[in-house]
């Protein structure tokens, strides 16, 4: 398991997500919101649970990326 930032920047309201891939909510929480204030067209901002493998990193609003 793993989590999953997910953004709604239009406005049809649908949720869009890249492959990013987080150990932990709070990783991809904080990853999620740096994103929201780099990026003007956010209008809101999520994260949900996702049963693909942890693939990243974020520390020190760096991210860092796992080898497979």
């Amino acid at each position: 398991m793993s989590f999953k930032p997910q953004v709604i920047v239009s406005s049809h309201g649908d949720w869009e997500n890249n492959g990013l891939r987080f150990a932990t909510e709070a990783e991809a929480f904080a990853n999620v919101r740096d994103l929201s204030m780099r990026w003007f067209a956010v209008r809101h901002i999520r994260v949900v649970k996702s049963d693909d493998p942890v693939n990243y990193i974020y520390r020190d609003h760096r991210l860092i990326k796992l080898d497979s």
